[in-house]
């Protein structure tokens, strides 16, 4: 159980985050969207009035990543978002596999996307969600599953950057979330 906390508001909503050890070294602010409707909806509805409006398709992560890439869909009017998944299932055949290095995720992990999915981001204009975008590592992923499936990134987008991330001019995010000392 945490006995720090980081209070925050983004997109109209206050939040206390528990911070939590990663290491020796770094702790970070756990910042859980799933579950969170109010948060999911209000922050998918502030991100979709900063990105692209040319976006045909969202692609995101498993799993953080899913309800927000839903509800931006869902406002974009768009039909279809893709999951980039953590593991490749029986029913994908010929799957684009890529690592992925998160800062939550301890070791490597991988993503993938099965044939349908290639087929929907192939040709299109892409826009790479994720809950929180930090060291980079699981959007650099996306954006080469994206390249190999013949997409085209017009944006990236997260609610929150995190550390140095914030630096970063080619990602579109709407709060800033710091990294702490670890105690």
């Amino acid at each position: 159980m945490a006995n720090r906390f980081y209070e925050m508001q983004v997109a109209g909503c206050k939040r206390k985050l528990p911070i939590i050890n990663l290491n020796e070294e770094i702790a970070i602010a756990g910042f859980i969207i799933l579950g969170d409707i109010e948060l999911t909806e209000k922050a998918a509805e502030a991100l979709v009035a900063k990105v692209p409006q040319d976006v045909e398709v969202i692609l995101t992560a498993e799993t953080k990543g899913i309800p927000l890439a839903e509800a931006m869909a869902r406002k974009m009017g768009l039909q279809h978002y893709v999951v980039a998944r953590k593991s490749v299932k029986a029913y994908m055949e010929n799957p684009f596999i890529v690592e992925d290095e998160s800062i939550t995720t301890q070791g490597k992990q991988i993503l993938c996307l099965m044939d349908d999915d290639i087929a929907r981001i192939r040709g299109h204009k892409i826009l790479l969600v994720d809950d929180v975008i930090s060291t980079g590592g699981s959007l650099k992923a996306l954006e080469n599953l994206a390249e190999q499936a013949g997409g085209q990134i017009v944006g990236k987008c997260a609610v929150l950057a995190e550390g140095d991330a914030i630096n970063r001019g080619d990602i579109i995010y709407l709060e800033e979330l710091p990294l702490f000392d670890a105690e």
